[in-house]
């Protein structure tokens, strides 16, 4: 197996944006003292993430995975993240197994 050059250098500048994406942000939050409002909008990031996530597959595929993306995205309203997620699997999981 040969890897490519412009493949690892591809690769390899995806892996420079991302870190100095991330390591950006934890400086930059570092060096500042958010406000009650910013506090709030950092907060809705992780179900907004979760949503990004799922939601091509709730659109692409059937009723089952549309009804679980949709247990998601309330559960994450009040759920951590991990609490979440698993109640859209078992969602899937349920309506799958009686047929939907």
């Amino acid at each position: 197996m040969s890897l490519d050059t412009s493949t690892f250098f591809a690769i390899l500048a995806m892996m420079v944006a991302t870190v100095s994406t991330r390591m950006g942000g934890l400086l930059l939050v570092r060096y500042t003292n958010p406000g009650p409002r910013m506090k709030k909008a950092l907060s809705s990031v992780p179900p907004a993430v979760l949503m990004a996530v799922v939601t091509p597959t709730a659109l692409s595929t059937g009723t089952a995975e549309s009804i679980a993306c949709l247990v998601t995205a309330v559960a994450a309203l009040r759920l951590s993240l991990l609490p979440a997620a698993f109640a859209g699997v078992a969602t899937v999981a349920v309506l799958r197994s009686i047929g939907f």
